[in-house]
């Protein structure tokens, strides 16, 4: 059976979840994946810079807030999944245990100790930029909240936030090329979550100088050449997502008709071993690229006729992509939940 068949099979066999089915009976599904990882401590995959003996510990001592979900930037995106779900369905059957496991983690000893390791000599770039990223997404998640927990939280991050917020503003200036993976090094997709997330207007204002000094002037991004086989962002697709917030909607669609000419070729990938955490990547590039599409079609002219066909290709990676959040295998069960409901409550969309 060929590629195309394969993935014609899958979407039929498969229960998708559109916007207007995401209700609190979903929306649990997807909670209940972050609940049992935020505090389950192994597998744990850390990238732990040693100063001395002293530094030879376990995760829950060396970041005890976000410890769990296999690595230190899935329990953030777990963590911000929990205040996204709770917020968005307060009287759901799974608030009540969310916040128990916010409280738990969010504390303030817990976040100074945060805080401290962050700033640990060694570790300039420890979680940059994908991490820091998505601890500021938490961050304006919280801030958001308008509910006592919230700000009791929020107050609780803020050294954390800060921390991240003066790594990032240190790093931009000094970047002089773009990242310009599928992985977590990808410059393009943070830069996004900082100019959406982050309280601190002179890294807004670097996050958006960055976008335009790296990507204003690209053309014809090879999109034929993605995947690469490890990916969960798209490079082309990222950086039409991030150029639709620092550009306004007519120069936006002239950038992009130059930028990327052709996108309808684009078809839901398929994953071969999910038990595999680096091939399960592709799980993940399906809800990214959905939402990406989305986010590019979002920021054209309401008129133009590309619209119609982002949003059409967008669909097909939607169903496709949320058919594959079951936590059946930890490998993408203690992260595919905070991508999915990224693309089902719209966060990355201008509101």
């Amino acid at each position: 059976m060929n590629r195309a068949a394969v993935v014609s099979l899958l979407l039929l066999t498969t229960t998708s979840l559109h916007a207007a089915e995401f209700d609190a009976k979903a929306a649990e599904r997807f909670a209940n994946l972050a609940l049992a990882c935020v505090h389950k401590e192994y597998p744990n995959k850390i990238a732990h810079n040693l100063n001395s003996d002293n530094d030879v510990a376990p995760p829950r001592a060396l970041t005890p807030a976000f410890y769990g979900c296999y690595d230190w930037h899935s329990s953030v995106h777990g963590h911000w999944l929990l205040v996204r779900l709770t917020k968005t369905f307060p009287d759901a059957s799974f608030a009540s245990a969310a916040k128990a496991a916010l409280k738990q983690s969010i504390t303030a000893e817990n976040i100074a100790q945060e805080a401290a390791y962050l700033r640990g000599d060694g570790r300039a770039s420890f979680e940059r930029p994908y991490g820091l990223a998505w601890l500021l997404q938490l961050a304006a998640e919280l801030r958001e909240w308008d509910d006592p927990l919230g700000r009791e939280l929020s107050s609780n991050l803020r050294p954390l936030e800060q921390a991240a917020n003066e790594r990032l503003a240190t790093w931009l200036p000094k970047l002089s090329h773009p990242v310009r993976s599928g992985e977590h090094s990808q410059t393009a997709f943070a830069l996004g979550l900082i100019i959406d997330s982050t309280s601190d207007p002179k890294l807004k204002q670097l996050a958006r100088d960055a976008a335009m000094r790296f990507y204003k002037n690209d053309k014809a991004c090879p999109i034929t050449y993605e995947p690469s086989g490890e990916d969960f962002l798209s490079p082309c697709l990222a950086e039409a997502d991030v150029m639709r917030r620092v550009l306004p909607p007519r120069q936006y669609a002239t950038w992009l008709t130059t930028f990327l000419p052709r996108f309808q070729s684009l078809h839901p990938e398929v994953v071969t071993d999910p038990t595999d955490g680096k091939l399960a990547h592709l799980d993940g590039l399906n809800l990214s690229r959905a939402w990406m599409l989305e986010g590019i079609a979002s920021g054209l002219p309401k008129s133009d006729a590309r619209v119609q066909s982002l949003r059409k290709v967008s669909a097909a990676h939607r169903q496709s992509g949320l058919a594959s959040v079951t936590g059946e295998h930890y490998e993408g069960g203690h992260w595919l939940g905070s991508f999915a409901v990224y693309l089902t409550t719209g966060r990355g969309l201008a509101r």
